[in-house]
């Protein structure tokens, strides 16, 4: 009786398990290469921008994706330095996921598995492109999450009601 009541226990229990990570769109420019080299001065603006996408596959697949774009300038000539764009995904078998828990593991969970994987790639194509590797700082997508949540729930109380 024992095992009987594991085993359903067993498959009660939620699972999260990356099934692929996988490039989707990888993109470096070098616009103003060798005069980049040639007159580099190493004082750069970093524009970062990050984007998450998520769609469910099946029942139990879902596929993450992690979009991150960089543009480096010159800070005295105002020159594009380099731009490197970035999208990784991940297939991830989500089951036994109670509905109001699947939105953060999809915002939170999903993206903090993804991201070494999107930092390395970004790296290595800096470095490939004729720079120093560039190492992204870690990036908390629970703060990122919450801080969404946040705006939204202020932007709902924003909305003027209709009477």
């Amino acid at each position: 009786m024992t095992d009987q009541t594991q085993t359903n226990a067993e498959q009660q229990a939620p699972i999260l398990h990356l099934q692929k990570i996988y490039t989707k769109d990888i993109s470096f420019e070098n616009p103003n290469a060798p005069a980049t080299f040639v007159n580099a001065n190493n004082q750069l603006n970093i524009d970062m921008n990050l984007a998450l996408n998520n769609r469910r596959l099946d029942d139990d697949n879902w596929e993450v994706a992690l979009k991150i774009h960089l543009h480096a300038q010159d800070k005295e000539k105002e020159a594009t330095v380099f731009e490197v764009e970035v999208e990784q995904a991940g297939v991830f078998l989500l089951r036994n996921i109670p509905e109001e828990h699947l939105t953060p593991v999809l915002a939170v969970e999903c993206p903090t598995i993804l991201f070494p994987y999107t930092r390395q790639v970004i790296s290595q194509l800096t470095m490939d492109g004729g720079f120093l590797p560039f190492i992204m700082e870690p990036v908390n997508f629970r703060a990122v999450f919450e801080n969404s949540q946040q705006q939204a729930a202020a932007n709902a109380d924003d909305t003027p009601t209709v009477q």
